[in-house]
C-alpha cells in the first residue's frame, strides 16, 4: 500500500497548526503524498485541504480511517483524543504515528500498543526532537565518550502564554497544563542519556482556576544514579536548552526541542561547535522514519520504541501524583487540584 514512487500515502486526522507543521514537514520527501484529511467537521477539512492540496476530504475520523487510499495515520489532536483516534485508525488497518504525548496516561498507551500488535501494524509516538541530526549527533558524542560518564543533565521548555481558560494549555478537558503539553520534551530528553528515570520529586504552580498546572519541575535519577532537573511552564520564557554533564566535560544544546546546533565543552580544550540544520522544519526526519520502518516491515521504531512510550507515559503519570495532579478516570472532566 503505497504510491508510484513507493512512498507512504498519508492521511492526517486534526487540522491543527500542529498538522500545518507536518505538512510542511512532508514537503520535503519528495515520496510522500497526503492522500486524506479527517475532522470533526466536513468544513474544516475542506479548509485544510484546500490549503495544501488535498484530494480527500472526510467530516469524520472514521471515515478517514476507512479509506483506502491512505497508508499511514498522523494523529493530530488533542491528548484526550489521541487514545480513541490512534485505536480507530490501527483497527482499520493503517500504521499510525500520534503526536506526543502519545496519550493521557499509561493505560491508554498499553491499550494502544495492544492493538497495533493484534493488528500488526506501525505505532510510533512523534517525537520529532529524536530525529533531528543534531539530536542523533549528540548521542553519538555522547555514546562514544566525549564528556565520559554521564553524571548529570537539565532540560526545561516554557513560554509565556497569557492566561485564557478556554486555551487548549490551560484546559483540562483537552489535556491542558504545562506537564503533558511542554513537559514530555524534557522527560524524554531525559529518558533518552538517562534511561529508565526514577521520579525523585517534583513541585508545581497552579492555573489561576487551579485546574492545571503552569509551571512544574521534577528531579530524576537515571538507571545508573544520575541525576537531572526537569522544568516545564506556561507561565514564563524559560532558557529553553538542555546540558549533559560528564566525568570529562558537558555539552550544551540550545533550543532543544528543535536544535540544529550543540556545542561541546572538554576538559581542558577548546569548544566545539557543531551546527545541523533542517532540510524544512524538522518534522521531516520523523515521516521518513516511519517510512523507513514500513517499508522494512518493522512495527516500532528503534529510535522511539514501544517500551520507551510505555515509559514517559508512566514516568508522567508518576510525577502526576507526587506533585498533585488529578485528571478524572475518563480523561475529559476537569478535576480541581488541591
Amino acid at each position: 500500500m503505497t504510491d508510484d514512487n513507493g512512498g507512504l500515502r498519508w492521511g492526517v486526522v486534526g487540522t491543527g497548526g500542529i498538522a500545518h507543521s507536518f505538512l510542511e514537514g512532508l514537503r520535503a520527501i519528495p515520496s510522500a503524498t497526503v492522500t486524506a484529511v479527517g475532522s470533526r467537521t466536513r468544513e474544516r477539512a475542506d479548509e485544510f485541504a484546500d490549503a495544501w492540496g488535498v484530494p480527500e476530504r472526510h467530516g469524520s475520523y472514521e471515515e478517514l480511517a476507512q479509506s483506502p487510499n491512505v497508508d499511514a495515520v498522523y494523529v493530530a489532536t488533542p491528548h484526550p483524543w489521541h487514545h480513541p483516534n490512534t485505536l480507530t485508525c490501527l483497527n482499520a488497518g493503517k500504521h499510525v504515528l500520534v503526536e506526543k504525548p502519545m496519550a493521557m496516561n499509561a493505560l491508554q498507551v498499553s491499550e494502544m500498543v495492544a492493538a497495533a500488535r493484534a493488528n500488526d501494524r506501525f505505532l510510533m509516538e512523534a517525537m520529532w526532537t529524536r530525529y533531528l541530526p543534531v539530536s542523533r549527533l549528540v548521542r553519538e558524542l555522547v555514546d562514544d565518550g566525549a564528556i565520559g560518564e554521564v553524571c548529570w543533565l537539565s532540560a526545561e521548555f516554557g513560554a509565556n502564554v497569557p492566561y485564557d481558560p478556554d486555551h487548549r494549555i490551560f484546559n483540562a478537558d483537552l489535556g491542558g497544563g504545562a506537564l503533558l503539553d511542554l513537559g514530555i520534551y524534557p522527560l524524554a530528553f531525559a529518558s533518552r542519556h538517562l534511561g529508565e528515570l526514577t521520579v525523585v520529586g517534583a513541585t508545581r504552580q497552579l492555573s489561576p482556576d487551579r485546574m492545571v498546572d503552569t509551571h512544574t519541575t521534577v528531579l530524576v535519577r537515571g538507571e545508573n544514579g544520575a541525576t537531572g532537573t526537569l522544568s516545564c511552564s506556561s507561565r514564563t520564557t524559560l532558557p529553553n536548552r538542555a546540558v549533559v554533564a560528564g566525568s570529562k566535560g558537558w555539552l550544551e544544546i540550545p533550543n532543544f526541542f528543535a536544535a540544529t546546533t550543540a556545542v561541546l565543552h572538554r576538559d581542558g580544550r577548546e569548544r566545539e561547535e557543531f551546527h545541523r540544520p533542517f532540510r524544512a522544519n524538522g518534522y521531516e526526519y520523523e515521516a521518513e522514519e516511519v517510512a523507513r520502518c514500513v517499508a522494512a516491515g518493522e512495527r516500532e521504531s528503534p529510535d522511539m520504541p514501544w517500551s520507551e512510550s510505555l515509559h514517559l507515559a508512566r514516568i508522567s503519570d508518576q510525577i502526576r501524583d507526587v506533585g498533585g495532579l488529578v485528571y478524572s478516570p475518563a480523561n475529559v472532566k476537569a478535576v480541581p487540584l488541591g
